[in-house]
C-alpha cells in the first residue's frame, strides 16, 4: 500500500493533435514502465492500443496506466481530444485530482483546449499547463502563455522558459531553481544541468519577479520576504506555488517537445511537485441514501469503502471491466460490495490493475488507487460502491445529448440475433450512445455525438461483435417542445363484460428554458387518485414523449403537472391511467402549439487571410452566424455557430473553398427553435411526402 501523500491521480488533456498521448508514451519511458517509445502516427502507441485508434493516429477512449517516478505513484488517464469523444474527458476528470493542460506551441489555444479545460473548471480540478512542440515552426512560447491567460481567464504563470526555438530549441531555463537544461542525445536521457549565461540572467529576472508578484499577493509569508528584501529559498516557493495550484489561483506553464524528448523529466517532476495527492482535495461529498441527509467521505483506508464507477468496457478476455476510483477505505477481491444508487449487491470477483489493455491482478484495492473489477454485473458508469452498512451515494455524472442519428439494419438472421446484445453493451460503454426502434419503420436508430463517433461505433459492431449491418447517412436527432402552456383533461373508459378500465387525469404542460429536460410534477391534493396510480400516470407522461406530434422525435423542455382526476374503485387499474396520461400528452403537444428544435454548434474556423470571405460566404449559405473574426498571426479565427443539419460534408467544402489550406472544430452550443420553412420541410421528408 502506498502512502496516500505519494500518490497522484492525473489527467491529460487537450486539443486533438496537441500531443496528449506522445506525452504519456515518454512518461511510461522515462519511468521505466516500457522500454521502447511507442508512436501515434506508427500506431505503435501503448496508450492508442484499439485497432481503430492506430488506423486514424488519434485517441478514442480515455486510457489508465499506473507509472513510478521518485517514489510517487502516478496514476493516469490518456484522454480523447476529438469533440465527439468529450465524455471520457468528462468521466476521467469526475474522478482525477489534478489534471496536465497540453497546448501547441504553434497553435495555442485551440477550441477543444477550451471546452476540456471549462470541463475541469467545471470539477474544480488544479491544473499545471505544458507547451509542447517548441520545435515546430512558428512556435512561440510567451504567445501561447498570454493565451492562455486571456481565453481560459486562469494566472498562467511560466515556472520555465525554453532556450531557444523551433529548430534551435535546445532545453528549458528553470526559474524557480535558476538553472538551465540542456539536451545532448536525442532519446532525451541525458541533460547538463549548468549555470544560467549572463543573457540568460538577466532574461530570466524579469521572469522571477512575475513569480514573486503574484505569489505576494496571496501568500503572506511570500510577501512578507520580498518586502524585507531577503532571499527567497526554491522551497518557499514550491510550496507557495504548490499551495497556490491546489487553490485553483495560479497554473505554472512548462514547456519543451515530446516528440523531440526535451522537457518530460520536468514535467514529471512538475506532477509531484504542483499537483494534489489524495489527502490535499477536499473529502467527497455524498448523500446517505437511507436518510437524504449529506455525508462526506474522507481520503483514509481506515474510512468505509467508498467508490466511483466512472467507465465502463467490454473485454475479449475477461467480459466486463468496470473502472472505479476508490476514495476511501479498501476492498479485497472476491468480497462483496453494495451499489447504493441502485440498493444492488455485487460481487467483485478480480480486482485489476491496468496499463491500456494489459491487466495485473492485484488482491486489494485502497484509498487512492484506480482500478477495474470483473463481476459487476449491474454497475454502470457514476455509480457508488459502498458498505452495505454504511451506504453513500456519491455525486454522479451528467452528459451531453447525442446530436447525430443512424438508421441500421442486420444483413442477416445470426445478425439480427447478435445486434440487439451488442448494441445494449455499447451504451452501456458509452453514455452518450443511444439506442431506439423508430415506431414508423420499425428500423434501428443508433444516436452518437457526431458522425466520427457513429462511425466508430459500427467499426466496433462488426469488428469486436462480428454483426455485419446496413447502414443509413447520418441524421440529425432533432427535438420537439411546446411554445406554450396547455391544460388538457382526458378521460379513459372501456367496457367488455366483466371489470373494465376506467381512468380521469387533468394535466397542465408549461415550456421550459433550453437545456431544463422533462419533468413531472404531483400536484393533487389529498387522496384525488392512488399513489400506485400517480407513479403509473408519470410512466405513461414519460413514454409518450419519446415520440412528438410534429415528426416523431422525442420531447424535451416540458414541464407536465398532475392538477385533477377521478378514479373508479373496481375499474381503475395502472393500464388505464398509463392509457389515459398518454392520450392526454398527445393533446397537451397539439394545444400548446409543438416546434422543432435542431442542434446548434459552435464553430471555429482557422483559414488563411485570402480565404476568409470564401469562408464566411459559404456559412452564411449555410444558415450560419459570423460572431467573431480574430487575427492568429498569418491567418484569422473565424468564430460563429452553424446548425448541425448544415455542417454534414463540411470538412470537403472547406477544403476545397480554401485549397485545403484552412480547418475547423465545432462543439454542441444549444438546442434552437427551427424556422418555419424548414420545419415543414423536415416534417415532410420524414414522412415521405414531396418536399
Amino acid at each position: 500500500m502506498t502512502e496516500l501523500s505519494r500518490i497522484r491521480n492525473i489527467g491529460i488533456m487537450a486539443h486533438i493533435d496537441a500531443g496528449k498521448t506522445t506525452t504519456t508514451e515518454r512518461f511510461l519511458y522515462y519511468t521505466g514502465k516500457v522500454h521502447r517509445i511507442g508512436e501515434v502516427d506508427k500506431g505503435t502507441a501503448t496508450m492508442d492500443w484499439m485497432s481503430q485508434e492506430q488506423e486514424r493516429g488519434i485517441t478514442i477512449t480515455s486510457a489508465a496506466t499506473t507509472c513510478l517516478w521518485k517514489d510517487h505513484v502516478i496514476n493516469i488517464i490518456d484522454t480523447p481530444g476529438h469533440v465527439d469523444f468529450t465524455v471520457e474527458v468528462e468521466r476521467a476528470l469526475r474522478i482525477l485530482d489534478g489534471a496536465i493542460g497540453i497546448f501547441c506551441a504553434v497553435a495555442g489555444v485551440q477550441p477543444q483546449s477550451e471546452t476540456v479545460w471549462r470541463q475541469a473548471d467545471r470539477y474544480h480540478v488544479p491544473r499545471i499547463a505544458y507547451i509542447n512542440k517548441m520545435d515546430r515552426i512558428g512556435a512561440d512560447f510567451l504567445h501561447v502563455v498570454n493565451m492562455i491567460t486571456d481565453v481560459l481567464g486562469c494566472a498562467a504563470l511560466p515556472v520555465q522558459l525554453p532556450i531557444g526555438a523551433e529548430d534551435s530549441f535546445a532545453g528549458v531555463i528553470d526559474l524557480v531553481e535558476l538553472k538551465a537544461y540542456v539536451y545532448e542525445d536525442e532519446m532525451g536521457e541525458t541533460f547538463i544541468e549548468r549555470e544560467l549565461t549572463a543573457e540568460e540572467a538577466s532574461l530570466t529576472e524579469q521572469y522571477r519577479i512575475n513569480i514573486l508578484d503574484l505569489l505576494s499577493v496571496h501568500d503572506d509569508r511570500i510577501l512578507e520576504l520580498y518586502l524585507e528584501g531577503e532571499p527567497i529559498s526554491a522551497q518557499e516557493l514550491y510550496r507557495s506555488l504548490r499551495e497556490l495550484t491546489l487553490s485553483n489561483l495560479v497554473v505554472p506553464v512548462l514547456c519543451g517537445s515530446s516528440f523531440k524528448n526535451k522537457g518530460i523529466q520536468m514535467l514529471l517532476d512538475a506532477v509531484v511537485k504542483y499537483l494534489p495527492s489524495p489527502l490535499d482535495i477536499e473529502a467527497v461529498q455524498g448523500i446517505d441514501p437511507s436518510t437524504g441527509m449529506e455525508k462526506v467521505s474522507r481520503a483514509s483506508v481506515d474510512e468505509p469503502l467508498s467508490a466511483l464507477a466512472f467507465k465502463v468496457a467490454t473485454d475479449p478476455y475477461v467480459g466486463k471491466l468496470t473502472y472505479f476510483r476508490v476514495y476511501s477505505g479498501s476492498l479485497k477481491a472476491g468480497a462483496p460490495v453494495y451499489n447504493s444508487r441502485r440498493g444492488r449487491k455485487e460481487r467483485i470477483t478480480k480486482i485489476l490493475k491496468m496499463h491500456a489493455n494489459h491487466r495485473e491482478e492485484i488482491d486489494e484495492v485502497f484509498a487512492g488507487d484506480i482500478v477495474a473489477g470483473v463481476g459487476l454485473r449491474e454497475t454502470v458508469t457514476g455509480d457508488t460502491l459502498c458498505n452495505e452498512d454504511n451506504p453513500i451515494v456519491l455525486e454522479s455524472m451528467n452528459f451531453p445529448e447525442p446530436v447525430v442519428d443512424v438508421a441500421i439494419e442486420p444483413k442477416t438472421k445470426a445478425d439480427q440475433d447478435r445486434i440487439g446484445d451488442s448494441l445494449k453493451r455499447l451504451s452501456e460503454e458509452d453514455p452518450t450512445f443511444r439506442t431506439r426502434i423508430d415506431e414508423e419503420s420499425g428500423q434501428i436508430i443508433i444516436s452518437g455525438m457526431g458522425e466520427l463517433h457513429l462511425e466508430i461505433i459500427i467499426d466496433r459492431l462488426v469488428r469486436e461483435f462480428k454483426v455485419n449491418a446496413n447502414v443509413g447517412r447520418p441524421q440529425v436527432s432533432y427535438k420537439e417542445t411546446i411554445r406554450g402552456k396547455a391544460r388538457t383533461e382526458s378521460r379513459f373508459e372501456k367496457q367488455s363484460g366483466g371489470r373494465g378500465q376506467f381512468a380521469h387525469v387533468i394535466l397542465e404542460a408549461v415550456p421550459l428554458d433550453e437545456g431544463q429536460g422533462k419533468r413531472f410534477i404531483n400536484r393533487l391534493s389529498g387522496d384525488v387518485i392512488p399513489k400506485e396510480f400517480v407513479s403509473a400516470v408519470e410512466i405513461g407522461v414519460m413514454e409518450a414523449l419519446q415520440a412528438g406530434i410534429l415528426a416523431g422525435y422525442q420531447v424535451d423542455d416540458v414541464e407536465f403537472s398532475l392538477v385533477g382526476g377521478s378514479y373508479h374503485e373496481v375499474d381503475s387499474s395502472e393500464v388505464a391511467f398509463k392509457v389515459a396520461a398518454s392520450m392526454a400528452v398527445k393533446e397537451l403537444l397539439d394545444k400548446g402549439d409543438s416546434a422543432l428544435l435542431e442542434p446548434i454548434m459552435d464553430i471555429e474556423i482557422l483559414s488563411p487571410e485570402e480565404y476568409v470571405g470564401d469562408v464566411i460566404a459559404d456559412l452564411n449559405s449555410r444558415r450560419g452566424r459570423v460572431l467573431a473574426l480574430e487575427d492568429n498571426r498569418e491567418s484569422k479565427i473565424v468564430k460563429g455557430t452553424v446548425p448541425l443539419a448544415e455542417t454534414f460534408g463540411y470538412a470537403t467544402s472547406l477544403r476545397s473553398a480554401s485549397q485545403g489550406r484552412a480547418s475547423f472544430s465545432m462543439h454542441l452550443k444549444n438546442f434552437a427553435e427551427v424556422p418555419e420553412s424548414k420545419s415543414k420541410e423536415i416534417v415532410a421528408r420524414r414522412y415521405g411526402l414531396p418536399v
